[in-house]
């Protein structure tokens, strides 16, 4: 009798691997998904940063030389570089002050953080479909008329900056809450890594670009950036309404091997939509403290470089406006390898049980907070002289956080898949205060741009990473929290479990 038993379950294992082994990849429905979403990533970061590229040859230098100290400084030479390192502005149209540039960089976040949790609760209850396309749709409109209003008031441009905020503020909580119902368990990593690097992509080709569309482009150069970017996005919109739906159960095209494979291992009920939010407990929760906090401290070093790393490579590495750009993208070229090698090896690990969720997602954001920290301090002591180096420590510096990818920006859909939506939408609220705040900081230690006010700027930046070392190391989960379950929800699981 024993033996017979023994058969069967050998003949179970040996279906349920078949069953496992039928099921759709590379083409399937989540990985279009994916693809998808890494798209519009891509042209959410575009619309983010261009003006970032664009303002370096918008805007007019208003002095050749700067006084320091008494002593006459020239910031478009450096000893032994000078005919290799004149900066291009031949296109320049505008007269603003840092003060005013600094402003404009930062006001976007002004309309970003104000829409944060409002989307993800709208994308958890309504779906995250229509609020990404939506979004998408008042981003490029806003931008392809950046230039009409920059020509007309100063004023307009801060406007629009804000309304993109506003529009983009909903789209990571969005696809949060989508990747909660689509991804499974064990291809979390991978399928949300690959979404999450559109923004590393996103500001490689946008910098890369924008130099040369600087130069050669139409519209005065400059303003081809915000055309190019914008109609792009406009094309995204409908292609994105077309292929995804907001579950595995409603999309047309989905295999029932995939849908059921999908349902059936995501730990709750994605047929039915959240209306009661847990928000007392929430507020208790080390686990959302830890994301919080990893995700403060990650944005201060991102917001710093996405907003300032242009003005450093012109002002003190000295690079012409067409290297600037392709140099300034060289680090999230770097950071969004290191992102998709992280969703790949933390998958693994965490399937071979080499480590658990919560240690596999502690050590890795560890690693990339310090490694960050280490080179960010090291670029500080770069000199125009030496900015090859300078440009390489910033790769790597940038390459660490880019493992974060796959630590907290992850670790929601780890500890309440359910409630995905709306925790990224808390967290990247906290997260956005410092893209409002580190701007205006970068351009009050730099006032004269040296090297010296810059190394103050990366010291600020290695400080934070440091704290994100710490908390997240220490509070971070990576199971499902009780909070974050439905009485449901065990037999959901206990039911399904056996399915596959």
């Amino acid at each position: 009798m024993e033996l017979i038993e023994e058969y069967d379950k050998h003949e179970t294992c040996l279906k349920q691997k078949d069953k496992t082994q039928d099921i759709p990849c590379c083409c399937s429905q989540r990985w279009i998904l994916a693809y998808t979403s890494f798209l519009g990533v891509v042209l959410v970061y575009a619309v983010r940063v261009n003006l970032s590229v664009a303002i370096v040859c918008m805007v007019k230098n208003v002095n050749s030389t700067t006084e320091l100290n008494g002593t006459s400084i020239d910031s478009n030479t450096c000893p032994g570089h000078a005919e290799s390192q004149t900066v291009f502005n031949k296109h320049a149209e505008f007269d603003w002050d840092k003060t005013t540039r600094s402003s404009i960089l930062a006001s976007f976040f002004y309309g970003y953080i104000c829409t944060q949790v409002l989307g993800g609760w709208f994308a958890d209850r309504y779906g995250g479909r229509r609020v990404f396309g939506v979004a998408m749709a008042v981003s490029s409109v806003c931008t392809i008329l950046t230039p009409v209003c920059a020509r007309t008031s100063v004023i307009l441009v801060f406007v629009l900056r804000v309304i993109i905020g506003l529009a983009t503020g909903t789209v990571f909580p969005a696809m949060q809450s989508m990747w909660g119902r689509w991804a499974p368990s064990l291809e979390r990593s991978k399928l949300m890594t690959l979404t999450s690097v559109g923004t590393m992509f996103g500001v490689v080709g946008t910098f890369a670009s924008s130099g040369y569309l600087c130069e050669y482009g139409f519209d005065n150069g400059w303003g081809s950036i915000f055309y190019i970017t914008g109609g792009f996005s406009c094309i995204w919109v409908v292609v994105w309404f077309i292929l995804t739906r907001d579950t595995p159960s409603e999309h047309p095209r989905i295999s029932s091997q995939e849908r059921d494979y999908i349902i059936n291992s995501i730990e709750f009920d994605t047929t039915k939509r959240t209306s009661k939010v847990p928000w007392i407990e929430f507020a208790k929760s080390p686990a959302l403290l830890a994301c919080i906090t990893a995700h403060m401290c990650n944005n201060w070093t991102n917001y710093t470089l996405l907003t300032s790393l242009p003005d450093f490579m012109k002002s003190v590495m000295k690079f012409n406006i067409k290297s600037n750009g392709l140099l300034t993208a060289l680090p999230y070229l770097c950071q969004a390898v290191s992102g998709l090698a992280a969703g790949q090896i933390t998958d693994l690990i965490r399937s071979r049980k080499i480590l658990s969720t919560t240690a596999t997602r502690r050590s890795t954001g560890a690693i990339a907070f310090t490694g960050a920290a280490v080179f960010l301090v090291a670029t500080g002591f770069m000199s125009c002289d030496h900015r090859d180096m300078a440009v390489a420590f910033l790769s790597l510096a940038v390459m660490f956080t880019g493992l974060n990818r796959a630590a907290f920006i992850v670790n929601h859909n780890d500890f309440a898949p359910k409630y995905a939506g709306v925790l990224f939408g808390i967290t990247n609220t906290f997260a956005t205060i410092p893209g409002m705040i580190a701007p205006i900081v970068a351009g009050e230690l730099t006032p004269h741009d040296t090297s010296e006010e810059w190394r103050n700027v990366f010291y600020v930046c290695a400080a934070f990473c440091l704290l994100g070392t710490l908390v997240f190391g220490g509070l971070a989960r990576g199971e499902v929290q009780e909070w974050a379950k439905d009485k449901s929800d065990d037999v959901w699981i206990e039911t399904n479990s056996n399915k596959l």
